[in-house]
């Protein structure tokens, strides 16, 4: 069987980046793990991921805990090129986690949102770090 590669955009400071890390294990795959605050992806990626995820510049930007309103990204007047200007220049801008998987590129926010993506099925329940269960093929 072909494996084909999962990649995970991740900050391991955050509850659900880690949650949709476990996840993607708990169902055999090791991903690749990028740390995008260490490790940001080129402008090219970045545009890349978000065409492949069928959404604007707009709903990748993360607000809290970010310079989001400093920077008044809130602004509708903004450019999408202006608005991933501003992710490029401070990538925590950029919320996550971001997954590519063999069945598509997703912000999986829910973190079991991973598993629409993923070519193998959970086999068994998973439980995420608040408690929450996910169900086995869910």
């Amino acid at each position: 069987m072909l494996t084909v590669e999962v990649t995970i955009y991740h900050n391991p400071a955050c509850g659900t980046s880690r949650n949709t890390l476990e996840l993607i294990r708990a169902t055999g795959a090791e991903p690749k793990v990028i740390h995008y605050l260490e490790t940001p992806p080129s402008r090219e990626e970045l545009v890349s991921l978000i065409q492949r995820m069928g959404i604007g510049p707009r709903d990748l930007l993360r607000q809290k805990g970010t310079p989001f309103s400093d920077l008044g990204l809130d602004d509708p007047a903004l450019s999408d090129d202006e608005l991933i200007d501003a992710m490029m220049a401070h990538p925590i801008l950029i919320n996550r986690p971001i997954v590519v998987g063999p069945e598509g590129v997703k912000l999986c926010r829910p973190s079991e949102d991973v598993l629409s993506i993923l070519d193998r099925p959970l086999t068994a329940d998973f439980t995420k770090e608040d408690g929450e269960v996910v169900p086995a093929n869910g």
